[in-house]
């Protein structure tokens, strides 16, 4: 496998350019504007005008979680909880919905001060004591056993009751009561993810209703945006980094949707761009619904994009079920090729991170004209940052 150098893929940013609030307005973002190595800058609100008539823009609508909890010891020792995803359950809705207890694989603040004894929390406004106790470690991460004795109260209301929104690390601030609402999309519905999909914060209601005027379809998947999102590339060699695995679902009906409007799939955001490319490769073997790093430079694969999906529709139909529910772990770096999407609106990401390898992949190596520019006309990067709509 040819290597790639991370760092080709290094680029200046101070940190004035990493914006630390989002605009007042969602919409009225910066939006940069990329196609056939030509770059022009507009705003977010105007996204419409670079979409082709008849194009079906598919967002991610999962929903952050108030994913960290902080306990103390009877010593006064502080003890942080970061939910990454769960065990048991290990499905996202069913742990979450839990009455009864639940396990999830949790960083740990300050673990060796937290030996054997379990941590207790009590929730007054919930009417529960909280419970948690420390299960087996696995590199950097702990099976943490949660259970508060009240069968009517679920693990989600006590995440929203006392969990801290986990903002993004490099914002190097802490979380503020205005994130609750700035940090999620408007269409987010589906709790999971510990970082927002943010490429969709810039949409407003009214901007999806003027795309759907314009006769541009919208359709959703759902991807549960894990902590690796945040990883470093630590390898000289891009190829050697390990990517992190995610869990996707995508509807029946959204898929069916997909393959009537190909040739013009607009993705919104990484996430959605990483779950629509993976469904090619699920389709190739829908009985096997995963994805690994490095399954699309395996192999030569010869089913035309069509019937992989409809081998996915095939599978659903088969089995009784609505909905594909899968991971992948899929890595898009130059020299992949794309078999779904057509467009991308994408924020502008971290030097020698692997989301500016997929952005590299997309525009054909063409990355650095675009940063260029954003950085010499005062585009705002990251998370809360502006935006950009580009063209392969």
């Amino acid at each position: 496998m040819k290597p790639i150098y991370i760092a080709d893929y290094n680029y200046p940013l101070p940190d004035e350019r990493i914006a630390k609030y989002p605009l007042t307005e969602r919409d009225h973002s910066k939006l940069l504007v990329y196609r056939d190595g030509n770059v022009s800058e507009d705003r977010f609100y105007n996204v419409g005008n670079y979409i082709a008539p008849h194009s079906l823009l598919i967002y991610n609508n999962t929903r952050v979680i108030q994913a960290r909890l902080e306990f103390h010891k009877p010593t006064g020792a502080r003890i942080e909880v970061f939910c990454l995803e769960p065990l048991t359950p290990h499905d996202y809705q069913l742990s979450l919905s839990s009455t009864i207890g639940c396990t999830w694989k949790c960083m740990v603040g300050n673990a060796k001060k937290w030996h054997e004894e379990d941590l207790e929390l009590s929730v007054e406004s919930l009417q529960i004591t909280l419970r948690v106790s420390k299960g087996e470690q696995r590199g950097n991460t702990y099976a943490i056993h949660f259970a508060w004795g009240n069968n009517s109260v679920s693990f989600a209301e006590i995440l929203d009751a006392i969990g801290e929104l986990p903002i993004p690390p490099y914002l190097n601030r802490k979380t503020e009561e205005s994130d609750k609402t700035t940090y999620q999309t408007v269409y987010s519905r589906i709790k999971g993810s510990v970082a927002a999909p943010t490429a969709g914060l810039h949409f407003t209601d009214k901007v999806l209703h003027e795309l759907r005027k314009q006769g541009i379809e919208t359709d959703e998947v759902t991807l549960h945006v894990g902590a690796g999102t945040f990883l470093p590339v630590k390898t000289a060699d891009a190829n050697e980094h390990t990517m992190h695995t995610e869990i996707f679902a995508v509807p029946k009906t959204t898929i069916e949707h997909i393959i009537r409007k190909l040739g013009k799939i607009v993705a919104v955001g990484t996430t959605s761009m990483r779950t629509l490319e993976s469904l090619y490769f699920i389709g190739c073997h829908p009985e096997n619904p995963s994805v690994s790093q490095f399954e699309p430079y395996e192999k030569e694969y010869t089913l035309s994009v069509k019937e992989a999906l409809l081998a996915i529709v095939d599978y659903l139909d088969a089995t009784g079920l609505d909905t594909l529910h899968a991971e992948t772990q899929i890595m898009i770096k130059p020299g992949y090729q794309f078999h779904l999407v057509d467009q991308l609106i994408t924020n502008f990401h971290q030097p020698q991170s692997t989301l500016l390898l997929l952005v590299s992949a997309f525009v054909n190596g063409d990355w650095k004209t675009i940063y260029d520019y954003a950085l010499s006309h005062d585009f705002r990067f990251l998370s809360y940052g502006d935006s950009s709509i580009l063209t392969r």
